[in-house]
């Protein structure tokens, strides 16, 4: 199956890669945020965590992306959106016994990121509104039947009819101050 039930396990993996990145960052100005549908009790997600690396005005994004080498990421470009760079596993080097073990996507964003902003209201939003969260996880176990389960044409498919849901549910989030 491409969705898998909520687990508990998703917020206890996500804990685990903070604490490398916070070590591999420290004295840096950043915050780690759990985002996606992993970071939302409840909500069947791909066993995907997705991370936004939020960093300070008055921090260099190359320091960062220097640091993130270190620990066996490389930089993956921006992937056509704006304020938000996509790291990925260097398979290239020797693997981490924790960062190579657990499957994420790490974005690093600067503060004032709208693709953050848009992450931080969706994720807020879904967690404190039980029925809207409930109606996300039909649409997504519906579209993930029509793709037949493959990742690929899911997102295809989600990307082109969930949108308007995921749209609206980030402009209530921020008439109601969910940032």
């Amino acid at each position: 199956m491409l969705l898998s039930e909520y687990t508990t396990i998703w917020v206890h993996d996500f804990q685990t890669i903070k604490i490398i990145l916070q070590e591999a960052l420290q004295q840096l100005p950043v915050t780690i945020e759990h985002i996606g549908s992993t970071a939302v009790p409840g909500l069947a997600a791909k066993p995907i965590i997705d991370i936004d690396l939020v960093f300070a005005n008055s921090v260099s994004f190359g320091e960062i992306k220097t640091r993130l080498e270190r620990i066996g990421y490389c930089h993956n470009g921006n992937q056509g959106i704006t304020d938000r760079d996509v790291f990925k596993r260097n398979d290239a080097l020797p693997k981490h016994a924790v960062l190579d073990s657990i499957v994420h996507h790490l974005y690093v964003c600067p503060v004032h990121s709208e693709e953050l902003k848009r992450h931080l209201l969706f994720r807020n939003y879904l967690r404190t509104n039980e029925e809207t969260r409930n109606e996300y996880q039909q649409l997504k176990l519906s579209l993930a039947a029509e793709a037949n389960q493959d990742r690929k044409q899911y997102a295809a498919i989600k990307e082109e009819k969930a949108k308007a849901f995921i749209d609206q549910v980030i402009t209530n989030a921020a008439l109601q101050g969910l940032l």
